[in-house]
């Protein structure tokens, strides 16, 4: 395992970049241009995590110079991604709807585990998927 701030030495190593990191102030625009240059010729970006951590015109342009093979992201930045983006019509990019969390039950599923949280709270137990608001994401839960 590596630290976060050997993304630099990584990148250039990377056939397929797979974000799936939270967003943070740290995270934002993580991938730009700079970064993007680092990867490999034809390397794919796949971000199925938040539309922020790459700067969508870095992104574009990396793709329309050749230097990107492609990229499939179902999350952009701006969100919705507008009509007239450029990402809508380049050959090289697949964009599909972020929708991991859909089924039949999400609705009771988030209500079950609302109203759980709700009397752990008013029992004064600690909540489950508490969010760390320094890291931007749930901490882990000790029962």
């Amino acid at each position: 395992m590596l630290p976060a701030d050997a993304v630099d030495k990584l990148l250039p190593r990377v056939d397929i970049l797979i974000l799936a990191a939270p967003l943070t102030p740290i995270t934002r625009h993580m991938i730009d241009a700079r970064r993007l240059a680092l990867l490999p010729q034809g390397a794919v970006v796949v971000n199925v995590a938040r539309g922020s951590l790459v700067v969508t015109e870095d992104l574009i342009a990396a793709l329309e110079s050749g230097h990107l093979g492609g990229a499939a992201v179902d999350v952009t930045d701006p969100e919705p991604l507008p009509r007239e983006s450029r990402l809508w019509d380049l050959p090289n990019v697949i964009i599909t709807p972020h929708v991991g969390g859909q089924s039949a039950t999400r609705i009771d599923n988030m209500t079950n585990f609302f109203c759980g949280n709700l009397r752990r709270y008013f029992a004064n137990r600690p909540l489950v998927n508490l969010v760390d608001k320094q890291l931007g994401f749930p901490l882990p839960y000790e029962a």
